[in-house]
């Protein structure tokens, strides 16, 4: 029994490793996507061809005209320790329709369009990070049927029922935040390496606890 259990805390101090590996890597990927030079979208998604999650984080330009009447809100929202809603503007371009994420507003904006906190009028470019379709989780809210104001997530597949040309990718804003609201999303830390090492050293250490504690009852039980 002793063997087995340390047998499955030294899997699970793999499986750590494993993740610790994986998160190095995804974070090495996204730093050198987002250093690289801002791209018109188009020129970002003819490249990427059907490989959209290659799209991540890309820092692109995009140039259209925002339509704050039918602006959507993502809710469930922290900034700040606060709760909120995301703040998700369509862009019209020559090309299409873009979903823009313009960042967090409180609950007091309660229902779309936020007209505390409108959008330029007129033409604007707008600097931000592509960003690919939030997938609803197995156990995750299911959005109801006809338009929506309000959502759990960008599910870009879902929301292109009431988007003309929705394009594949979503923008996350990173031009300078005004004075005011919305509040800019922040970037990802490609610095942070995740829990997962430690978890593996917790792991591994159980096992070591669990051989030697063994051996000391066995010690302990011989006769002298």
């Amino acid at each position: 029994m002793v063997a087995a259990i340390s047998a499955v805390f030294v899997s699970l101090g793999q499986w750590q490793l494993g993740r610790h590996a994986e998160r190095t890597l995804e974070n090495t990927v996204t730093a050198s996507r987002m250093s690289g030079q801002p791209t018109e979208l188009v020129v970002v998604l003819a490249a990427a061809g059907d490989d959209l999650d290659s799209l991540a984080y890309r820092p692109v330009v995009v140039t259209g005209e925002f339509v704050p009447d039918a602006e959507i809100l993502v809710r469930s929202q922290v900034a700040n320790d606060r709760a909120g809603f995301h703040v998700v503007t369509p862009l019209l371009t020559n090309a299409g329709t873009v979903l823009v994420n313009r960042g967090w507003v409180p609950l007091a904006a309660e229902a779309p369009p936020v007209t505390a906190v409108p959008p330029p009028s007129g033409t604007v470019t707008v600097h931000g990070l592509t960003r690919v379709s939030q997938v609803r989780p197995s156990i995750g809210p299911t959005e109801p049927e006809g338009t929506l104001s309000v959502v759990a997530r960008i599910d870009l597949e879902r929301l292109s029922d009431q988007f003309e040309n929705l394009a594949p990718v979503w923008i996350q804003q990173t031009d300078p935040s005004p004075d005011s609201l919305p509040v800019r999303l922040e970037q990802p830390d490609t610095d942070d390496p995740g829990p997962h090492l430690p978890y593996a050293v917790q792991w591994f250490s159980f096992a070591a606890i669990a051989l030697v504690g063994y051996g000391f009852i066995i010690r302990k039980a011989l006769p002298r």
